[in-house]
């Protein structure tokens, strides 16, 4: 066994022990536990949870592999992420905590007094997680196929055990402690290379600032000026300015994103661990300091490790590399798959060029980056070693918080709230369990074929809980006058339009070989892209909803008008109103 290999093996399956001792020790043995975790988590320890949840593998592997390929363009995912955050604290999270119970659905049932409206709430959490844990499989397989060099469907069994074992166990309760351990790897995983590469480059070990410092090198150029030059001479957009499509699509995708966020169940299910509604709005501001310590670190790995990787494969103005002479972490990616070169002209060398008729590197799977950064900067065994376990745990992490808000929909949601709700607290642990584990298998069957429209990202996912939850839940706390048929027709209307849009325009490889719409699949309505229109989905759902309102003129009982008023009182507003 190789060098790397060991250290891969220590780093992963040390953590991978880690998760499952944490496990044991907060196995759940209530439903409040399995899925709240008792509702007594400190907010700093929530938030940290929360930053594990958030930080999936699309954040620790794909993020800065974007911004590496989109360059400025890719700002839209940290503006988008980091901003759905304040979102949340601000208008969602304190008043879902007083609400005080345990799933979104539940809210929404109730809010709308309807059993339907929690039905389509459940389909549209399913919908949406599912979309979303794809990418989380993904990301297991890739990291087990390159540094264990398994197969990828046995690495996805691996990930998809041990998060059985400790989210089935543990629910809520093991799923936040084990997060929080996760998170502690994750950020170390991503920032010890990260300040390896720094100091490299610029000399200095501080990432933040060494994207913005010169090279080290002594020419006195900075480093975004010398990627400019690199990438323009090749034929690429210039890094610095090029922009994700049109200054609308832009303002759309980061709406998009922004609000998806505050709508995801498995984000929104954290704020119901804490014990007050000052926890709730605390564990907000401490996840985003904690998410703070990678986000601001993922602009400089991909600025750094596009251009480590225009270096190594052809520097502008150089002769371009021969084949045969390729490195060892370019041959060893190309086992996997994710990097793929065909000698177009038959001269032996790699020409890597915009222009897609002579570029002869034909794939360069933007997950690649963040994972193979330190191999192409030559760094130490033990920190490639590092970030495996890092990209693992990331991806572990959300996969696990997903996973129990489909299961807990399943149990809680649609068992016990609408089917069977005489069960006992001892079934509905144990059917929030098979939920669980049936969930997991989906899971796992979809990492190994996933549908081609959802496959590359998880953007996807974030539109359809913008177009689908995140109105129900604003409308739910802030406008009294929207009733139960009004709140159905917004959300089917929501998630109906942004699902068309995405099977349209994504090919629609969901049924291989056709066209949706025919030509209509060919253009984006106003140049927005696909995973850029739940911003779009939902304002269809707030102006279906209000007009639907307006129409039939409901108005929700005077129960349901007094409980949203509660919801929107601070605690102990009242008492002290009344000098009690």
């Amino acid at each position: 066994m190789d060098e790397l290999k060991l250290y891969t093996y220590i780093a992963v399956f040390g953590t991978f022990g880690l998760y499952f001792a944490i496990a044991w020790w907060a196995r759940a043995g209530s439903t409040s536990e399995f899925y709240i975790a008792g509702g007594g988590v400190h907010p700093v320890l929530n938030g940290m949870a929360i930053g594990a949840d958030w930080m999936s593998a699309a954040s620790f592997i794909s993020m800065a592999g974007l911004i590496a390929f989109l360059g400025y363009g890719g700002s839209v995912f940290l503006m988008g992420w980091t901003g759905g955050y304040v979102l949340l604290a601000m208008l969602l999270a304190p008043y879902l905590r007083k609400y005080g119970k345990f799933t979104v659905p539940e809210f929404i049932g109730d809010r709308y007094y309807s059993n339907f409206a929690r039905v389509v709430a459940v389909l549209c959490l399913i919908i949406a997680s599912l979309t979303y844990v794809i990418g989380q499989m993904k990301g297991v397989g890739v990291a087990f196929s390159r540094f264990l060099e398994v197969d990828y469907g046995l690495g996805l069994g691996i990930g998809m055990f041990v998060v059985w074992v400790y989210a089935v166990l543990g629910g809520m309760k093991g799923i936040t402690y084990t997060q929080i351990a996760q998170y502690c790897v994750l950020i170390f995983a991503y920032t010890v290379p990260a300040v390896f590469i720094s100091l490299h480059l610029t000399g200095n070990p501080i990432p933040q600032i060494g994207l913005g410092s010169t090279l080290a090198d002594g020419s006195g150029v900075y480093l975004l000026d010398k990627l400019d030059l690199i990438v323009t001479d090749l034929g690429f957009k210039e890094y610095t300015t090029a922009k994700l499509g049109s200054t609308l699509n832009m303002f759309m995708y980061t709406l998009s994103l922004m609000i998806g966020t505050a709508g995801l169940p498995h984000v929104i299910m954290r704020f119901f661990t804490v014990p007050t509604v000052k926890g709730a709005r605390s564990s907000a501001g401490w996840a985003l300091v904690f998410i703070a310590a990678l986000y601001t670190v993922a602009p400089a790995v991909g600025a750094m490790a596009r251009l480590n990787l225009m270096n190594t494969i052809q520097p502008a103005a150089s002769e371009p590399l021969e084949y045969e002479q390729r490195p060892q972490w370019f041959k060893n990616w190309e086992k996997t798959g994710l990097l793929k070169f065909e000698d177009k002209n038959g001269d032996g060398k790699i020409q890597y060029v915009a222009d897609k008729a002579t570029n002869e590197l034909v794939k360069v799977d933007r997950d690649i980056m963040v994972l193979a950064n330190p191999e192409i900067a030559n760094l130490p065994n033990w920190v490639i070693a590092l970030v495996a376990a890092g990209g693992l745990a990331a991806a572990l992490s959300t996969a696990a918080g997903l996973l129990l808000a489909i299961s807990s929909s399943i149990s809680h949601d649609l068992m016990k709230g609408v089917f069977m709700p005489d069960i006992t607290e001892k079934t509905e642990l144990r059917a929030g369990r098979i939920a669980m584990t049936v969930s997991i298998l989906v899971a796992g069957y979809l990492g190994l074929h996933p549908p081609g429209f959802a496959a590359g990202t998880v953007a996807l996912a974030f539109g359809l809980a913008a177009s689908s939850i995140f109105p129900a839940l604003m409308m739910g706390i802030f406008a009294k006058s929207i009733g139960s048929k009004a709140a159905v027709s917004g959300m089917l209307a929501g998630i109906g339009i942004t699902l068309l849009y995405i099977f349209q325009h994504e090919g629609i490889m969901f049924i291989k070989g056709t066209a949706f719409l025919g030509d209509m699949a060919r253009n984006w309505f106003f140049g927005i892209d696909p995973k850029a229109f739940g911003a779009v989905g939902a304002m269809v759902n707030f102006s279906v909803a209000f007009a639907v309102s307006r129409i039939i003129g409901e108005r929700p009982p005077e129960d349901i008008q007094a409980m949203i008023e509660d919801i929107r009182i601070p605690a102990g507003a009242s008492a002290a109103a009344t000098g009690h």
